[in-house]
């Protein structure tokens, strides 16, 4: 239920004295229990009747998980396609399954780019929580996530630009990148990229090598231990001049309470 969400006040993200936790940069691996909010979803293969992940998602209630649109739509989409798996840090393996029934991408998506790529899942069997199956809390609405900020993506994605998926969970440490100056960088492409105000930019500027990649779309970009993005896109992995993009948050919160409802 609405209710049931957990929010990030303004005043949270201000305050001085929020420490963020020390963590292992340069994609190092990790265990559930650190990221305890993060599922894998997984897709079922319609040529070889097999399920693997493919994207990630956050837990919202015991019933929703938060995800990317662009996880939730194509031409042979079906939801019954799709379930997560909670409490594992290990990929394909473990933790607890529950099936997808619903998926709510938002209204924007596929207007103007990848400009609102978030979804609400609903889900059919409720998660249990545990120690390392736990609701996640999420920015609260309007909140502007400043530049230079120390955030976090975690997820079994590839560890280079198509390489291979990761058969552990890992977490990478990254800062969030002036989005104006973002949106200008991904102009200069041949084929321009649009980077819009609900989107949040995050790497090492003019140095690259961190970064989430294919695999980790749906899964979280943190502040802390709270959800401020959610992976989208980006041009390649971890390039120094072009970063990383993921959809903003805040500028859905009330949608998402109000889907969840």
């Amino acid at each position: 239920m609405a209710a049931q969400l957990v929010f990030l006040t303004l005043a949270l993200l201000a305050g001085s004295a929020y420490t963020l936790p020390t963590r292992i940069v340069g994609g190092n691996t990790t265990t559930i229990d650190q990221h305890p909010s993060i599922v894998q979803v997984e897709f079922l293969s319609v040529w070889s009747g097999t399920w693997s992940q493919s994207c990630a998602a956050n837990i919202l209630t015991s019933r929703y998980v938060l995800s990317a649109a662009h996880c939730f739509e194509g031409a042979l989409f079906q939801i019954n396609y799709r379930r997560v798996r909670a409490g594992s840090s290990y990929r394909n393996i473990g933790g607890i399954l529950s099936h997808a029934s619903a998926n709510y991408n938002h209204p924007s998506y596929g207007l103007n780019g990848f400009d609102g790529d978030i979804s609400v899942i609903r889900l059919i069997e409720p998660l249990q929580y545990s120690p390392v199956v736990q609701q996640g809390t999420i920015i609260a609405q309007g909140v502007n996530i400043p530049d230079n900020l120390p955030v976090v993506h975690a997820g079994w994605g590839t560890t280079s630009q198509g390489g291979q998926l990761s058969s552990v969970l890992r977490n990478v440490t990254i800062y969030t990148i002036n989005n104006k100056l973002c949106a200008a960088r991904y102009l200069t492409l041949p084929r321009p990229l649009v980077v819009t105000e609900n989107m949040i930019c995050a790497g090492l500027l003019d140095i690259g090598g961190k970064d989430a990649c294919q695999g980790d779309s749906g899964g979280p970009l943190y502040f802390g231990d709270i959800l401020v993005g959610v992976v989208s896109w980006g041009h390649g992995c971890a390039n120094a001049t072009f970063p990383g993009v993921s959809t903003a948050v805040s500028p859905y919160t009330n949608w998402i309470a109000a889907t969840v409802s």
